[in-house]
């Protein structure tokens, strides 16, 4: 009973718009004042010892790492790269936008940071060229989830150090996932295009793709030397935020030029605000996470899910259900944190490995920034160009399924995600 009364008092403040953080500390203490499971005292240094993990720096690392090459020139210079690959094939400035949300993404590892950069570019040049806005910004939208899906990925991060799985390898992992996403949305894009009969005005050129890839080879060479650090062993994940941090700070002030004291205080100032709250979530999450498993709620969830059945495809089904309604009303960091213990030890009673769950996992919290209420991607293409979000949403629907199309095809083939790690 107490347990149902904590959940009450959970999801009801939730839906009340308290903050999930706060949700998820009185929700601790309704629990323990009606069933002494714990004491406050175990629930407080759970609160310090949870997000006091070194690997944990990597996160607020990243974060300002990306927003520093956002400000520091490097969305246009991506752009163009990106441009020149694709030339006058139909549904050209499309492909466009979903292979620069890819660069960009390497480098920033947000997905709401990745619309905001490739969106502010992209959405106007997609509908001067004729494409609906609509259909503009909810494929934007769809592909800046790819920010979390290319490496390096803050959910990444999460997932790793929740679930004690190498970074490193995650980071690796995921090409192959980023992959298959980018490929499904550009075929839909191509049939969209085609239907339409909008096609690109830049004719392809050698000497155009060499000039704007050397433009750009500064930022296209940073996910080489993070992914190329940590797999070499020459740096842990935490210290290769640290080197990206600093590698974007010299990119923006000396080689792009664009990146001044000012801009970085700003960048500094405002990553200050969302890493505090990351923190602020992650204390209580971890606590929820432990009292779950001791009161024995991970083995009911394991048991349900085993009485519908044993199938690993079936059970990869419920989990995509649980993602895709949990994603829809929590956050990706709670979700994660909460969530991939459990669900972890669910699926590897089927044979799933921890790497491949957690690129399941990511995947289908990806879907999450794209599924209202709670979907950072539609509201930031919204405050962009003022469309309100359910006309993005509804244009958006044919991308999405493509990404519901990309979960089941990583989840069900193991190999696109571990057949570089070799596990």
């Amino acid at each position: 009973m107490a347990t149902w009364i904590m959940f009450i008092v959970m999801f009801g403040l939730m839906f009340l718009g308290v903050p999930i953080a706060v949700s998820l500390f009185i929700a601790l203490f309704v629990l323990i004042g009606l069933n002494p499971v714990t004491t406050a005292t175990f629930i407080a240094q759970s609160l310090y010892s949870g997000p006091a993990n070194f690997t944990m720096l990597a996160l607020p690392f990243f974060m300002v790492a990306g927003a520093i090459m956002e400000t520091g020139g490097l969305s246009k210079r991506l752009v163009n790269a990106a441009n020149s690959m694709v030339g006058q094939i139909t549904g050209s400035l499309g492909m466009v936008t979903i292979l620069a949300c890819m660069f960009f993404g390497a480098v920033s590892g947000s997905a709401p940071a990745t619309v905001a950069a490739i969106g502010t570019i992209m959405i106007p040049m997609m509908v001067r060229d004729g494409y609906n806005k609509y259909y503009a910004t909810g494929l934007t939208c769809v592909a800046g989830g790819l920010g979390v899906i290319v490496p390096p990925s803050y959910p990444m991060v999460l997932y790793g150090v929740t679930c004690n799985v190498s970074i490193g390898d995650l980071f690796i992992a995921g090409i192959g996932p980023a992959l298959v996403v980018g490929g499904i949305l550009m075929v839909l894009n191509y049939f969209y295009c085609k239907k339409r009969g909008l096609k690109g005005r830049n004719k392809f050129s050698v000497k155009n793709l060499i000039k704007n890839f050397w433009d750009a080879k500064v930022a296209l060479v940073m996910p080489v030397i993070i992914l190329g650090g940590i797999y070499g062993g020459v740096f842990t994940a935490t210290e290769a935020a640290v080197v990206a941090a600093v590698y974007g700070i010299i990119v923006g002030v000396f080689v792009y030029k664009e990146l001044t004291f000012i801009k970085l205080w700003g960048i500094f100032r405002d990553n200050c605000v969302f890493i505090a709250g990351t923190m602020f979530i992650m204390a209580p999450a971890k606590v929820t996470g432990s009292i779950f498993a001791y009161l024995g709620i991970t083995e009911s969830i394991s048991n349900f899910i085993f009485s519908i059945s044993t199938n690993r495809y079936v059970v990869l089904t419920i989990i995509f259900v649980i993602l895709f309604i949990v994603g829809m009303f929590v956050q990706t960091t709670p979700a994660i944190v909460i969530l991939a213990p459990t669900l972890l030890s669910v699926v590897q009673q089927v044979g799933i490995e921890p790497l491949h769950f957690g690129l399941i996992m990511v995947l289908g919290l990806a879907i999450a920034f794209v599924t209202p209420p709670v979907a950072m991607n539609l509201f930031v293409g919204s405050s962009m160009t003022g469309i309100s979000i359910d006309k993005i949403t509804k244009s958006a629907i044919p991308s999405i399924i493509g990404l519901i199309v990309a979960f089941f095809i990583v989840a069900f083939i193991p190999e696109i995600s571990t057949f570089i790690v070799g596990h």
